[in-house]
């Protein structure tokens, strides 16, 4: 009897110390697994000068004089806009130390809270400052810790919110930048690894490197694929296997956060290729995305004056509204994110409004 006693204590103790672990597995940053990458269908909104700055970074149509409620209105309406022209349900948003650790950090939490607000998931990546500072390398040390202290103090507990600890580290050898990805998961140790965006090496060009620390076990990865890169490659399967070839077999944990082409120049990315890199390139990136069940997120999908911008800003104040500045370009964005195709013969994506219509988009305010 007493050896039946203590059989019975040892699967109490065995249940319970099963139930520990898995509150603990919910809610520190113990690997555990994550949706499929193709949950996010995404575009980034983009500061005009490229993200790097020396002062707050600002995504276009928004100010450093807007308070919180203008911030959030104007953000509401361009995220709808998002939504609308494009099927989105994720952006990426840039923040740096100026941002974070300034004066208009307040009103920028207005911008996060609109997207969040419409159900969009919301990937915050620190980008280094310009100048002297665009090496590759986290500015300051001291205030990129504040920074991401305070960002995950505010966030960790928000499920659609994601953290990126620093775009294209290409300043870090590979063992640096994994070194410095896994300083930042064991310092926010309460930020659940599967909301964690740790870029792939270099340029986030490769993701192999990371994909095999198993220090890093339990995060997205993000890739970044430009045809730029390489403009003499015009072939289709070319461009496949340059993709492929970067995500090795992480494509299962991989997010391209950032990839994209002119969209003012009037190419045809569903027409024929004619020894045109640029159509090659985004028919095989997106055809590859799709296939694998991948993350799109597309750069950008709003950023003035850029011309691989997806989408023009329009209207003033918070009265604003976004156009689609390429048909194809759309519909190719809306096939790497794995929705329907378009009817057959039709020249149009799926749910595609017709080229240049306007969707006027209703502000709205919230409370912080």
């Amino acid at each position: 009897m007493f050896r039946h006693r203590r059989m019975q204590l040892a699967c109490v103790l065995g249940a319970f110390l099963t139930i520990t672990m898995l509150a603990a597995m919910q809610g520190g940053n113990i690997p555990v697994a994550h949706a499929a990458t193709n949950q996010f269908r995404g575009v980034n909104w983009a500061d005009p000068r490229d993200n790097y700055a020396n002062d707050a970074v600002v995504p276009s149509g928004l100010s450093t004089l807007d308070t919180y409620a203008t911030t959030y209105a104007k953000a509401s309406a361009i995220i709808s806009g998002f939504a609308t022209n494009l099927s989105a349900n994720t952006v990426r948003l840039p923040i740096n130390p100026y941002t974070v650790n300034g004066p208009f950090w307040r009103s920028y939490t207005g911008a996060i809270k609109a997207a969040t607000d419409k159900g969009f998931k919301v990937i915050l990546s620190y980008w280094e400052g310009t100048g002297s500072f665009k090496d590759g390398k986290i500015d300051d040390l001291t205030t990129f810790w504040t920074m991401w202290k305070t960002v995950t103090n505010r966030y960790h507990g928000n499920s659609l919110v994601y953290f990126e600890p620093m775009n294209e580290p290409h300043g870090y050898s590979q063992s640096q930048w994994a070194d410095i990805a896994a300083q930042w998961i064991s310092t926010y140790s309460s930020t659940p690894r599967n909301r964690i965006f740790v870029s792939g090496t270099g340029y986030n060009d490769n993701v192999t490197y990371v994909c095999a620390d198993s220090r890093l076990n339990g995060t997205f990865l993000s890739l970044h694929h430009y045809g730029f890169w390489n403009p003499s490659q015009t072939s289709y399967s070319g461009w496949v296997s340059d993709f492929k070839n970067r995500i090795g077999s992480c494509a299962s944990r991989t997010v391209v956060d950032e990839w994209g082409a002119p969209m003012t120049t009037g190419l045809d990315y569903n027409g024929p290729i004619n020894g045109n890199y640029y159509i090659a390139y985004v028919q095989a990136d997106t055809d590859t995305m799709r296939s694998l069940g991948m993350g799109s997120v597309y750069w950008p999908g709003l950023r003035n004056g850029d011309s691989y911008s997806m989408e023009t800003l329009h209207g003033s104040g918070t009265a604003l509204t976004l156009t689609d500045n390429n048909a194809s370009g759309v519909s190719r964005l809306k096939l790497s994110y794995g929705l329907p195709p378009p009817p057959e013969g039709s020249g149009r994506g799926p749910d595609l409004p017709e080229a240049g219509a306007r969707h006027p988009l209703q502000p709205a305010v919230a409370l912080e």
